[in-house]
């Protein structure tokens, strides 16, 4: 190479390479001056470098290969260990599969599991996952109820993971599974209750029934799943009748009001009867209080005047007799006759009557 000749010439007469000899240079010695560097040297310097780290320099041989296996078998226990090591949080379990089969279940932390032999499936098992059905397109959640109305129907279910082991080996598409579930449930409980319940009164009971008829289905299969709650957000009439499910509406509201309106009335009437029931009675009682008193007087009165007439029968007869009449002649007309030995008819003189007329007439 023209650039290794170091003492060449370069057919000009000079000596020294392809600069040949120069004056002196303020960093050259007295006539050669600075050489460029020689590649293949330089090359061949690093080989003997790298054969120096070996053991046995640059003819080790067998020491050098053994170094080597030595190197390679720490890298790949390395690469194994840095592969083994997993960890697993709060809110997750971990499978393990030896060589594709189910070997342990692990719960959070560190571990360790040999690979590649065993192999990881890591699972939130605490994260609630939220699945909706409806609304995706006209007729995808419109279901038949029991009075044979369709209903619009719009839900979601969430659910978890209950078991790692069973979430990954009894069921192989979940979320579809769980799809088909609920939905097939949904349309099981909405069957049997009339469309007026399921968007009113009924909407919990019919949350109820379906989240129980899912996780019994789930169960029955084994799934690891479960069912946290199903949430039935709509469930309206379908939009072309909707119109006349809201006079239907109107019509029941409108009658629920005369209903309540009568009900009242009603009450009102019952109300003023038996005041005026209780009344009657307060009356009656009241009365049969003063006829037993004044019984209970005229008895006693009777008793008392029976005992003085006891006394003196003669006298006490008497003083009836002309109680009597006196009460009796006082209410009528009276015509005075003298007995014998008198002039007939006395003239009577009505002093009362005539007492009654001025009384009247001062009035």
């Amino acid at each position: 190479m023209p650039w290794s000749n170091q003492g060449g010439n370069n057919g000009n007469g000079n000596q020294g390479g392809p600069w040949g000899q120069g004056p002196k240079r303020p960093n050259g010695g007295g006539g050669g001056g600075q050489q460029p560097p020689d590649l293949d040297e330089i090359i061949k310097q690093g080989q003997d470098k790298i054969k120096q780290l070996f053991p046995g320099g640059a003819g080790g041989g067998a020491g050098s290969s053994k170094f080597i296996l030595l190197i390679v078998a720490v890298a790949l226990v390395g690469i194994v260990l840095m592969n083994s090591f997993y960890r697993v949080q709060a809110d997750e379990q971990g499978v393990v599969l030896r060589l594709g089969a189910y070997d342990r279940t692990t719960g959070p932390g560190l571990h360790f599991a040999t690979w590649p032999i065993e192999k990881i499936e890591i699972l939130q098992v605490t994260k609630e996952h939220n699945m909706t059905f409806g609304g995706r397109s006209a007729d995808d959640g419109r279901m038949l109820a029991g009075d044979q109305n369709m209903v619009d129907i719009r839900f979601t279910v969430q659910w978890r993971i209950e078991d790692a082991k069973k979430y990954l080996f009894n069921i192989r598409q979940p979320e579809a599974l769980i799809r088909v579930v609920a939905e097939s449930a949904m349309r099981d409980v909405v069957g049997r209750t009339p469309a007026d319940v399921v968007r009113t009164k009924g909407r919990f009971d019919t949350q109820e029934q379906v989240k129980v008829l899912i996780q019994k289905t789930l169960t029955s299969y084994d799934s690891g799943i479960n069912i946290n709650g199903v949430q039935l957000e709509q469930a309206d009439p379908p939009p072309q009748v909707v119109d006349a499910f809201e006079e239907v509406q109107r019509a029941e509201q409108e009658q629920n009001k005369l209903i309540r309106e009568a009900e009242r009335y009603r009450n009102k009437l019952l109300g003023e009867a038996r005041g005026e029931a209780a009344q009657i009675v307060e009356k009656a009682k009241a009365y049969k209080a003063k006829v037993v008193a004044e019984a209970e007087g005229e008895a006693a009165r009777f008793t008392k005047i029976y005992a003085e007439y006891a006394k003196a029968k003669d006298v006490t007869r008497k003083r009836l007799f002309l109680e009597t009449m006196e009460e009796v002649l006082a209410k009528s007309n009276k015509v005075i006759i003298e007995g014998k030995g008198g002039s007939g008819v006395v003239p009577y003189l009505p002093l009362p009557e005539i007492a009654k007329q001025r009384s009247a007439g001062g009035n």
